[in-house]
């Protein structure tokens, strides 16, 4: 069963250890905000699927992170998410592969889910035969000998 969070509240989540960020949920608003991003936009005609696939997370990030805890500048002083520290962040390959799973990936996951449903009993193909037929098998008979 699918269930609904109405509230669409933002939540934190522990993405590698020390770092925890504030997501708000991955709705189809932030999907196609996301795909909208320039930096999207201009990826090379043929760019390597691992280079757009860097390229949209960070672009989710941008619009996905409120807020975050265990993330400091090169004197350690905590910082605020900006677009060039999500960045930078993504850049870590744990932190963009925490991302990917625990964000992106249960989104994925949804949308793999209903895809996988049972065809509609009120469908197109409601009172539909079966025109598949089992391969006949080979009579097998004993060598004559």
């Amino acid at each position: 069963m699918l269930t609904l969070d109405l509230s669409n509240a933002p939540q934190w989540c522990d993405l590698i250890p020390g770092v925890r960020v504030r997501l708000r949920p991955l709705t189809t608003a932030l999907m196609v905000s996301a795909r909208g991003d320039p930096a999207i936009a201009d990826l090379a005609e043929g760019a390597a699927t691992e280079e757009a696939a860097l390229a949209m997370a960070k672009a989710l990030a941008r619009r996905a992170i409120l807020a975050w805890e265990g993330i400091g500048d090169a004197n350690g002083n905590p910082i605020d998410p900006s677009p060039e520290a999500i960045d930078a962040f993504l850049d870590i390959w744990p932190a963009f592969e925490a991302f990917q799973t625990l964000y992106v990936a249960k989104a994925l996951l949804l949308d793999a889910e209903k895809n996988a449903s049972a065809p509609l009993p009120t469908g197109p193909s409601v009172g539909a035969r079966a025109t598949a037929r089992p391969a006949e098998q080979p009579v097998l008979t004993a060598p004559h000998g």
